[in-house]
């Protein structure tokens, strides 16, 4: 009886380590790709094709064709045509130039991001950081469960569905949003894959839409007539036009929506064999290629929708409730095309909605793990890729459940994240071009920002809920952050130790006998500093005038960094006093490094002595928290028994 209860017990531990193996693949290797004694190289990612890649960032790009003639027409009115072609003039001119930039400046799929917070340091750099992260993830998130619930709009109104999903929208959004998840589980290249097919699908079936249309359009000139005519009856002149569809621009913004994605799938584009990682040419050069085919193709399917669903639907049809609202273009497909062609039009265009969500997720499951981990704002297991994956789909199910799946409560949100990150990154490339040199490029990049920033302002004053959206993202992903740092606050976030030819020969001299250390701050440098200070800790922890000390100090240089590199310098001062120098993000952190590399170095379990720093041990804490100092020695021993749990190879800690 036992041995079964036995076997059993063991049989759901293995169950459990398999699942654990199996969450957190990848990560193990990630940890060696890691500077550090025993890094290892990562090896290159031999990437896709990009076309392929485009397929992925172009489900979401691509199937704003749904629902994207029906904005313009509810916006625009028989304008639309008009005002679709200064989002195509916009796109052209202003996003798929500055996103080529980007594309160059930010190789590696941080996009924007990493190009501004090379600007910031220091704790306002990592909040300036959190608050763009914010926007993407408002963006990206927003994506996933808008898409989804415009994919349900859809299979809820196909007529032969009847009704009988009407009242149950939240439900099948979810269980959509749930598969897509199930396909990130599985693997990426599955989704890679399965993107090529749907839009390929999806392209090819809208072509004959629009192919179709404008035939009927040829074939029944008075609808051109029509068209003019309200044109001239409604706006008068083309300058007023003109002007209208440059105040309507905004709210069309959502056909910009496949730029940050391209960008942020871009690691997974194939290079040339001589790309190396600080400057992946190749995967450059064919990521521009992917922006520039989606944007021309995008805007070439955009002006023929736009005109052809304007001239052929009665504006009554795209209000709410009508029978082209939210999808225009299987309006046409079951009106001219047959119900039969308008079924397989409809159920392509609901498995791309469906699927839109993959290039956003690629997108977060790239973009997050790059920056919370590394400033310490999120656990370590963030840089795998299956937990992170379920994490996005809970906050998805959340916010379908608070939105209750409907569209339009969504699209503000989707807006706002979309303008904002193209607004910064308009920014960030003026600022690059002005620190290049590059005056024309300058000028250029700063009206397009202008313009950007306007479309993103005005967005919000008709919208705000789109920013009140935005900032609960914010705020969360800044409240967790800390919560996270907070939480790791003593965990040994040396990533790698090099001792420099003087410091190497103070520990192999010393690694025959006892290793000591004296922790000191430094000050004056001068002779009275190191005599007085030596003076102090033999007194302090009676040890005899024969035994050899060196002293360590440690400068703080960004204490908002959270893992970092250290460099341990040796230096003989004033003929007599051995100093290793190390300059880090924290003093303690960086002390507990030196010592553990020290103890592995020689095989001897290292002595360091402090003196007791007066004040408050909370102030202490948020010194160190904030700016890495405070109270020194309780926190040095913190992080050494969590990073060293076995306290016969700990090294050993004095205070007096």
């Amino acid at each position: 009886m036992a041995s079964s209860a036995r076997a059993g017990h063991d049989a759901g531990g293995g169950m459990r380590r398999r699942l654990r193996t199996w969450m957190l693949e990848g990560l193990a290797d990630l940890a060696k790709q890691q500077p550090g004694p025993h890094a290892q190289l990562p090896v290159e990612h031999p990437g896709r094709p990009w076309w392929k890649v485009m397929c992925l960032t172009g489900v979401d790009y691509f199937s704003t064709l749904g629902y994207q003639p029906g904005i313009a027409a509810l916006a625009a009115g028989a304008l639309s045509p008009v005002a679709t072609l200064v989002l195509v003039l916009v796109t052209v001119a202003g996003a798929l130039p500055v996103y080529r930039r980007v594309a160059e400046e930010s190789p590696h799929g941080q996009g924007s991001i990493a190009m501004l917070e090379r600007l910031l340091s220091f704790w306002q750099g990592k909040l300036f950081v959190l608050v763009l992260l914010g926007f993407a993830a408002t963006d990206f998130l927003i994506t996933i469960t808008l898409s989804a619930a415009d994919a349900t709009a859809h299979l809820v109104e196909n007529p032969n569905v009847g009704g009988a999903l009407h009242g149950h929208e939240v439900a099948v959004t979810l269980v959509l949003i749930a598969l897509l998840g199930a396909v990130f589980l599985k693997g990426f290249t599955e989704a890679i894959g399965l993107a090529v097919v749907l839009v390929g699908i999806y392209l090819t079936l809208n072509l004959i839409v629009v192919v179709v249309g404008l035939e009927r359009v040829l074939t029944e000139p008075h609808v051109v007539a029509d068209w003019t005519r309200a044109l001239t009856t409604e706006h008068g002149n083309p300058l007023v036009m003109i002007g209208v569809a440059l105040i309507v621009f905004p709210k069309l913004a959502l056909g910009l929506s496949g730029f940050e994605t391209g960008v942020a799938v871009m690691p997974h584009v194939e290079g040339d064999p001589g790309d190396t990682e600080e400057r992946p040419a190749g995967r450059i050069h064919r990521t521009k290629k992917l922006l520039t085919t989606a944007a021309l193709i995008m805007s070439v399917f955009l002006i023929a929708t736009s005109f052809i669903t304007t001239l052929l639907i009665p504006h009554r049809e795209f209000e709410p409730g009508g029978a082209a609202s939210g999808r225009a273009l299987a309006y046409l497909a079951h009106e001219y095309l047959g119900n039969g062609f308008g079924s397989v039009y409809d159920v392509s265009t609901i498995v791309i909605l469906w699927f839109a969500g993959a290039s956003a997720l690629a997108g977060l499951l790239n973009l997050m793990p790059r920056y919370l981990p590394r400033y310490g704002m999120a656990p370590h297991w963030a840089r795998a890729v299956r937990p992170m994956v379920l994490v996005f789909i809970l906050i998805a199910f959340l916010v379908t459940w608070i939105f209750d799946a409907d569209v339009d409560a969504q699209g503000g949100a989707y807006a706002t994240g979309v303008l904002v990150l193209i607004a910064s990154a308009a920014i960030a490339v003026t600022i690059a071009a002005r620190k290049a040199r590059q005056r024309r490029w300058t000028a250029a990049f700063a009206t397009i920002a202008a313009v950007f920033v306007y479309t993103t302002a005005a967005n919000v004053v008709e919208r705000p809920d789109g920013v009140k959206i935005g900032a609960c993202f914010i705020a969360g992903i800044i409240g967790l952050s800390l919560m996270s740092r907070v939480a790791r606050a003593f965990e040994l976030r040396v990533t790698q130790v090099d001792l420099d030819p003087m410091a190497d020969r103070f520990v192999r001299d010393m690694a025959h006998r006892t290793i000591r250390f004296i922790a000191n701050e430094p000050d004056r440098r001068d002779v009275a500093e190191y005599r007085d200070k030596l003076r102090q800790i033999r007194y302090d922890n009676d040890l005899p005038l024969e035994e050899d000390l060196i002293f360590v100090e440690v400068t703080v240089s960004d204490p908002s960094e959270f893992e970092a590199e250290l460099r341990v310098c040796g230096e003989v001062l004033h003929g007599r006093f051995r100093v290793l120098t190390v300059v880090s993000s924290s003093i303690p952190n960086a002390l507990a490094g030196v010592l553990l590399h020290v103890r592995d170095l020689t095989g001897q379990r290292p002595h360091i002595y402090f003196e007791w720093t007066e004040g408050n041990p909370l102030a202490h804490f948020l010194r160190f928290f904030l700016f890495g100092q405070g109270e020194v020695a309780p926190v040095t021993r913190e992080v050494l028994r969590e990073a060293e749990p076995d306290r016969g190879r700990r090294p050993h800690v004095h205070v007096g």
